[in-house]
């Protein structure tokens, strides 16, 4: 089996890190995540879950693979990675990273592209680069700095300090922060929510926080009536707003609205 593969349940696309116990960011692992994304986005899935076999997500980059290639080989290899991760961020649905134990180097990296990360109180995170003279470079820093501000990035980047999973949900990296046994359900749980939203309102919030990343709130202002008021006419939004108008006028509390992602 491929050190990474896809699967699909229902709405939900996985992406399975499968080499446990240490699910090393390998050449082979560059294969097996573009060819597990290349079949997620040939789904009609909602959502998209990336977890980890094993008791760590990963314990970063194989450095006895690493040390044996040369400055080409090593350079395409960055760039088929960094191109993947891009490509998850390209996605028009909500994607979530489930993790424990060890998230480390490019690991890191793949849960930044994430939209929402759940972490384990006992995962730790670390930029391990810096401490054998290299760099983080498929694009970590950037986005840690996004959701931390640049102190803690270039504290976290800079000195390889680890960061628990607690800690990341203190400073903002992990959105959900739970017991280690917890982990994969809480992230199912939310993966199984968002493929039953409204998938197009999702794509357009997704946008705008994009936006926001490259030009600020200026630059997500600029797109933000192409991106929100086309939602109006959609299939959701009338079934959406039907059902709340009908539960208002009759006194009640509105249900939960079946969307149907059109």
């Amino acid at each position: 089996m491929s050190k990474v593969y896809f699967e699909r349940r229902q709405k939900v696309g996985h992406i399975v890190l499968a080499d446990p116990p240490s699910n090393l960011v390998t050449f082979d692992f560059a294969d097996g995540l573009e060819n597990a994304l290349r079949e997620a986005s040939k789904s009609d899935i909602r959502s998209l879950l990336i977890r980890a076999e094993g008791p760590n997500f990963s314990k970063g980059g194989d450095v006895q693979e690493f040390v044996k290639k040369g400055f080409d080989d090593w350079r395409t290899f960055i760039s088929r990675i960094h191109h993947t991760y891009r490509s998850i961020e390209a996605l028009q649905i909500p994607t979530i990273a489930a993790v424990r134990g060890a998230v480390s180097g490019g690991a890191f990296e793949l849960t930044l592209a994430c939209d929402i990360i759940v972490a384990a109180e006992n995962a730790s995170f670390r930029f391990v680069e810096a401490s054998v003279g290299a760099a983080p470079c498929t694009g970590g820093v950037q986005r840690l700095a996004e959701r931390v501000g640049r102190a803690y990035a270039a504290r976290y980047a800079l000195l390889s300090e680890p960061m628990s999973g607690v800690t990341a949900g203190q400073l903002g990296v992990a959105a959900f922060v739970v017991g280690e046994d917890q982990v994969e359900n809480v992230a199912e749980e939310l993966a199984i929510k968002l493929s039953n939203g409204p998938t197009r309102s999702y794509g357009a919030i997704r946008a705008l926080l994009k936006a926001w990343s490259g030009g600020g709130v200026p630059g997500a202002d600029a797109l933000v009536l192409d991106l929100t008021v086309g939602l109006h006419s959609t299939e959701d939004a009338r079934n959406g707003r039907t059902a709340r108008a009908e539960a208002l006028a009759s006194g009640k509390e509105p249900a939960p609205v079946v969307f149907l992602g059109k």
